[in-house]
């Protein structure tokens, strides 16, 4: 078994939890970003298709999808800071006075800082007032010694010095659809520029930034990164390959990568595990899922408008005058006073470190689903402290997963305590071809319930319903039919918080109409029309409640003759209409909803949903 692989690669941290002890070194995890923005005019001259259809020069879709990820950056990860910053332009705004960039920003804001409503609300108008304010000029010429690529990374370095490399999280973001920025020089010249622009990112790197390119391509115009960016993003071998593989995916889909990118796989919370005798070993933890909550309620002064904050002094009870100190706390012992500080108190009630203690081992028979209280966390052993933690955790791995054993160990501290269950994980290779590295999981488990003495829940299997042959073979059918390929729940978005995080947006923008929201957990009603689909659902209820399931079911509402009579008159009025001749000549829009009705009715067709849903299931039953 190979540890070698990095989780941060596979496991990223979700929404932060402020109750959850995992989410309390959130600061010290914050991220600095600088998005770099080539404004050469070929970003204004080269278009590409986007969703509406329409065509879009690449400055549009790279500023549009910042834009969007600011938004998302607000509201999720709101004490990250970013920076906007453009180079190959024709004004300069930086403190290093270089030219060809300009760092974009809105007053009673530093360049590198937080994001806020009025710097999205500018930077929507950038693209209006771009070519008047800032300007765009090819930076690297023949003739002449200006860098401009350079000189950006040498200013995204100088944001980036806010901060230690220790605490924060520190990235530059380029985007660029040049591929070869020093093609058009020659000779000497280049070789000086390439030499020192590598220079440059090298010294940025190794002050722990890190360097990742978006590269902006067309279809038929492949962004070659081979030919510079390899070198400086020290691309090569597998790496480089795989690079090259995801460069469409990544134009195609430049919003979801930023929002990726955004939300970077981190560490969460680094954790001492105590085996026994002071042996101990270091582990990182990371955040495989999380329920994405609304933000915490923050009060606000009705006058000010700033968040308040709450303190607490100690009052003298004889002169009310304020006590700088913590009173002491007496305790009756043996008809004495002990008197004791706020600090002893604490220490008294403290039954762990925090750190993970263990406990033993138990066989995993014992471990059971429903003993997992909430999501699990991943643990990944670091020799950054505790040199040989890597060694012992490998050693501890594999005895687990030979000896099929599960580590009971204590996690918590005085307000919270936790007993919780690490569980052994293979290597293994998920649905959608990733590699999830070895290691193990930390799962939350019940106060309550003694592990050792959990009892099952047996019933009599006589009392149970069983399906018949019949069933399960129409029942696989079907879920064969309605299976979705590749499904992931990140697909989906929650709809009520998607509707949460627009009106904030809309008050904290001053929008005039608030964005409109897809629910994209509404059924897919074309799809489920779809004639295969709709057979095989025939069929299982057919096989499940037999032939006469709707009048049985109708006899217990007490509505069998209405459904008997609305099925007769369907039928009855079907054959007034040609039917064939309305689908071919795009008249079917032209009838009522009633009238469409008439058609699915005399076909045992669903007749639910709006008019589009009418006609589309219609013309798929027709074959149109």
């Amino acid at each position: 078994m190979s540890m070698d692989l990095d989780p941060d690669e596979v496991f990223r941290d979700d929404e932060d939890d402020p109750e959850n002890e995992f989410f309390k070194e959130r600061d010290a995890t914050k991220e600095l970003l600088v998005y770099l923005v080539d404004a050469s005019p070929k970003m204004f001259s080269t278009t590409c298709p986007t969703d509406d259809e329409k065509t879009a020069t690449h400055f549009q879709v790279a500023i549009n999808s910042i834009a969007q990820s600011l938004r998302t950056q607000i509201i999720n990860r709101s004490y990250d800071e970013v920076s906007i910053c453009f180079f190959n332009t024709r004004e300069k705004k930086n403190l290093q006075d270089l030219s060809g960039v300009y760092v974009f920003n809105v007053p009673e804001r530093e360049d590198l800082d937080r994001p806020t409503a009025r710097l999205i609300k500018e930077f929507d108008r950038i693209e209006e007032r771009f070519e008047k304010e800032i300007g765009s000029k090819y930076g690297i010429v023949p003739g002449s010694r200006e860098n401009s690529l350079y000189n950006a990374l040498w200013v995204a370095q100088a944001l980036l010095r806010k901060g230690s490399a220790k605490t924060a999280d520190k990235r530059i973001l380029l985007l660029t659809n040049e591929d070869d920025p020093f093609g058009n020089l020659k000779g000497v010249i280049k070789v000086d520029m390439m030499r020192t622009t590598m220079q440059r990112a090298k010294d940025a790197q190794d002050l722990g930034i890190t360097i990742e390119l978006l590269p902006l391509s067309r279809p038929d115009d492949e962004f070659n990164v081979s030919l510079f960016y390899a070198d400086l993003l020290g691309l090569e071998g597998d790496d480089l390959a795989q690079f090259k593989a995801l460069i469409g995916e990544r134009f195609e889909d430049l919003n979801d990568q930023l929002r990726k990118r955004i939300f970077k796989k981190r560490r969460v919370r680094r954790l001492r595990f105590a085996i026994f005798n002071g042996l101990s070993i270091e582990l990182n933890t990371y955040a495989l899922i999380r329920p994405t909550n609304p933000g915490t309620i923050t009060w606000l002064d009705s006058m000010t408008n700033l968040p308040l904050k709450t303190e607490r002094s100690f009052i003298c009870a004889d002169t009310a005058a304020i006590i700088q100190e913590p009173p002491k706390r007496f305790q009756s012992y043996k008809n004495e006073n002990v008197i004791f500080s706020v600090d002893e108190l604490s220490e008294v009630k403290r039954v762990s470190t925090g750190h993970l203690r263990l406990l033993g081992f138990k066989p995993l028979s014992c471990l059971k689903d429903y003993h997992n209280l909430k999501p699990a966390t991943f643990v990944f052993p670091s020799d950054e402290e505790v040199v040989g933690s890597t060694c012992l955790f490998v050693a501890l791995h594999r005895s687990m997963l030979r000896l099929k054993r599960f580590a009971v160990a204590f996690y918590g501290n005085s307000s919270h305590p936790q007993l919780v269950a690490l569980v052994a994980q293979d290597e293994i290779m998920t649905p959608s071809g990733q590699v999830e590295p070895p290691g193990m999981h930390l799962i939350y488990l019940p106060y309550s319930d003694d592990i050792r003495h959990v009892e099952e829940l047996h019933t009599d299997p006589n009392s149970v319903p069983h399906a018949t042959d019949d069933q399960i073979k129409k029942a696989s059918a079907l879920v064969r039919r309605i299976d979705l390929k590749d499904f992931s729940v990140c697909q989906f978005a929650n709809p009520a918080l998607q509707r949460h995080y627009a009106v904030l947006q809309a008050l904290a923008l001053d929008e005039d109409e608030m964005p409109e929201i897809k629910d994209e957990t509404l059924p897919d009603e074309e799809g489920m029309a779809r004639p295969g689909i709709v057979k095989a659902l025939e069929e299982f209820k057919l096989s499940v409640y037999g032939e006469n399931y709707e009048e049985e079911d109708s006899n217990i509402e007490g509505k069998a003759e209405p459904i008997r009579k609305r099925k007769a008159n369907a039928i009855k009025e079907y054959g007034n209409y040609d039917w064939a001749d309305l689908a071919d000549n795009g008249k079917l829009k032209d009838l009522t909803v009633v009238e469409l009705k008439y058609y699915l009715g005399a076909h045992n067709l669903p007749v639910t949903g709006k008019k589009e849903a009418l006609i589309s299931r219609i013309l798929t039953h027709m074959g149109k």
